[in-house]
């Protein structure tokens, strides 16, 4: 029999064969009625069901495409003739049901609007479009998705008012509208999302009063309203909130005595520069007047769109995910009975197709006892099977990175393999950063983003952010770096503070001490009069620094074993305060992919920093790491990046006032810069054999030098 050895992961593509089963049906006359009556069901079946779950979210995508990429530069792996969840469209991942479960389209440089179209996508759980420049408003059609557990549209362009209809979504659990230039209230029904956790309004232009109504949030954990035009008292509902941890309506025109239920966030709660707010036990607030008790957060009345009762019938939300597919509640009774009759009849041809299966199955004494999944898309069902707060960890990904966090908050809480003290969570990161704030950003490559950010204890860090594509793809390769990088601690390389990933954003952090003075690139090349012109004895002090950092990485130490950096350059030289060069990026290769390491290294070799062996045998040694440390030594004496043929001439003949930087004026000793020189010619022999070891470097560095 055809049908006898059907697995249960093939249901999902029977409607695709229908055709070869009639096939098989007409070749093989001894197949009986009850065959053929399976194959009826699956044709009756899939004829109902196959435009919408498939040409239907393709065409949704194109449209997508279309307003978020008007101009097709950024999304050209979106095509009319693709497969979404065949892994080659960008940023799209779906589900086991091959439904688009997430769009993961942060920091793509789209300059479009948010669609509507986006509603069609009717299973989808997380929408990811910040860091953008999308304009326009935000599309009240996408509060159909129903099935939505995280929203972000935070830092674009967005204006208009927050779409009240956003207050059906009963499965929303992050809302990030933050840096954006929205306008009008904050509407009363963002209280109805009773599983939201973070809301996040900062740095935008919204006016009027806090809703009385987010006091109804139970789930709430952090409610950020900073950088607004608000106005009006803090609503005494508000301080009420079971779970709030933060509560920041910094630099506002809040007025009125504050809830004193409110001292019991410490910290999280953050109110400076609202002159008109008073109260007692919080630093820094003035004492409340005769006037500001009688005012004290009055409760609005019912009649007022701010209410404070509870909520009316009309507003109650009623959607959930049905047993076949995802859809929106109906707006026409007519549409719901025939799209209920329609669901009922294909729910029960598909059941009795299941159990007729399973039961010829069992009579065949077939070994395998799974069961056949249906094609529902429950995110209840998703949740309790994979035991996490997010349906994202169930979605198959090509890279199974974000598995390593499946047991933990899967919005930004690291991996319980690291060591104590390195955890760092999103909240942090992100309240570090200003919420990624353009102010901030210190650089940025193909790989990743360095942003500045000061931790909560005050300390001023940088955070590397890189995309999780750019990282291994094997957890147990990318977890042994990172516990590498963790054992790293000497004072010439840049401290590690901790590390953080988050599979929303879709994004690991690094979080580093912060070097005041930028990379050592940025003294060289510079102009006669330019205050960056570092004097000899600084230079000489680098240069030790450097050696001794690259020491410290090849020798085998207790919890660390040797390691060679791989990518030495002027670049990867931090300053700090006093001029202590650190070197930064130590072992990072060893948590990228393959093809981001070797775009790495094509750069390093462009600048001449890859020691001539490699073109040879592919492979990074100690003596690699001390050739690219010659190359930097050339140029720290030189004050120059690029080093040409007549520099090094000058360099081996000894001709010092034409190879030392003219800026010093002749400002050096040239009994050091011979030695100097002599050192990083030998580092950069032409024959690893014929280079000296980091450790007999560092010996020959000391004999002239306090280093």
């Amino acid at each position: 029999m055809v049908l006898l050895n059907l697995e249960s992961s093939y249901i999902n593509s029977l409607c695709v064969k229908k055709d070869s089963f009639f096939t098989t049906f007409r070749q093989n006359p001894e197949m009986g009625s009850s065959d053929f009556f399976l194959i009826l069901l699956i044709f009756l079946a899939c004829s109902c069901t196959t435009p919408v779950f498939g040409n239907a979210e393709l065409r949704a995508l194109m449209d997508i495409k279309s307003s978020l990429d008007p101009e097709s530069k950024y999304l050209s792996s979106w095509t009319s003739d693709g497969d979404p969840c065949g892994g080659t469209f960008e940023g799209v991942a779906c589900n086991v049901h091959r439904k688009v479960a997430n769009i993961s389209l942060q920091r793509k440089g789209l300059t479009g609007k948010v669609p509507p179209a986006l509603a069609r996508l009717e299973c989808l759980s997380g929408l990811y479009l910040h860091y953008n420049s999308l304009t326009g408003e935000i599309p009240k059609e996408i509060a159909n998705l129903t099935e939505l557990n995280d929203l972000y549209l935070n830092v674009n362009n967005l204006s208009g008012d927050i779409p009240p209809e956003l207050g059906s979504m009963a499965s929303l659990q992050v809302l990030l509208l933050s840096g954006n230039q929205l306008t009008g209230n904050i509407p009363t029904e963002m209280g109805f999302l009773r599983k939201l956790k973070v809301l996040t309004l900062e740095y935008n232009r919204l006016t009027g009063p806090i809703p009385v109504s987010l006091g109804n949030l139970g789930m709430l954990r952090r409610l950020n309203l900073s950088f607004n035009q608000l106005s009006g008292s803090i609503p005494v509902q508000l301080a009420s909130a079971p779970q709030l941890e933060v509560l920041d309506i910094q630099n506002n025109t809040l007025s009125g005595v504050v809830p004193p239920a409110l001292q019991k966030l410490n910290e999280g709660f953050r109110y400076e520069n609202n002159p008109g707010l008073c109260g007692v036990g919080f630093p820094s607030l003035r004492v409340c007047t005769t006037w500001d008790n009688s005012n004290i957060n009055q409760v609005v009345p019912s009649t007022a769109n701010n209410t404070a009762s509870p909520l009316p019938q009309a507003a109650q939300v009623h959607v959930h995910c049905n047993q076949t597919h995802c859809s929106s509640s109906s707006k026409l009774p007519r549409i719901a009975i025939a799209a209920g009759v329609t669901t009922l009849t294909i729910t029960l041809m598909i059941a009795a197709f299941l159990s007729i299966i399973r039961y010829r199955r069992h009579k065949q004494r077939i070994g395998n006892t799974s069961d056949i999944s249906d094609d529902r898309c429950s995110t209840e069902q998703m949740k309790e099977s994979c035991r996490s707060p997010s349906p994202l960890v169930c979605l198959e990904y090509s890279k199974r990175w974000d598995q390593m966090i499946a047991e933990q908050n899967c919005h930004g809480f690291c991996s319980t393999e690291l060591p104590l003290g390195f955890k760092f969570n999103l909240e942090e990161i992100e309240s570090a950063t200003q919420h990624f704030s353009e102010m901030n950003l210190l650089g940025k490559s193909k790989m990743s983003f360095v942003y500045r950010g000061i931790l909560k204890d005050g300390s001023v860090v940088a955070i590397k952010s890189i995309n999780v594509i750019s990282c291994k793809s094997e957890e147990a390769e990318f977890m042994k770096g990172l516990n590498e990088l963790t054992s790293l601690r000497h004072e010439n390389l840049v401290r590690l503070r901790g590390f953080c990933c988050s599979m929303g954003r879709g994004e690991c952090f690094l979080i580093y001490d912060f070097a005041s003075r930028g990379s050592l690139s940025r003294y060289l090349d510079v102009e006669d009069d330019n205050s960056s012109i570092l004097d000899w004895p600084t230079r000489v002090s680098i240069i030790n620094g450097i050696a001794k950092g690259i020491g410290y990485l090849h020798s085998s130490e207790p919890n660390k074993p040797p390691m060679v950096h791989q990518n030495i350059s002027v670049e990867k030289v931090l300053i700090d305060e006093r001029f202590t060069p650190l070197i930064s990026d130590c072992g990072l290769l060893k948590l990228l992919a393959d093809d981001v390491v070797y775009s790495a290294l094509k750069a390093s070799a462009a600048l001449g920093y890859m020691a001539p062996e490699y073109i040879t045998t592919g492979r990074f040694t100690e003596k690699s790491d001390v050739y690219a440390f010659g190359v930097i030594i050339l140029q720290i004496l030189s004050g120059k990046r690029k080093l040409t043929n007549s520099i090094l001439l000058e360099a081996e003949s000894s001709k010092f006032e034409d190879f030392i930087d003219p800026n010093l004026k002749g400002n050096y000793s040239e009994y050091e810069a011979s030695k100097v020189t002599k050192v990083a010619l030998d580092c950069t022999h032409e024959l690893p054999d014929n280079r000296p070891t980091i450790a007999s470097v560092i010996e020959e560095l000391s004999k002239f030098s306090d280093g």
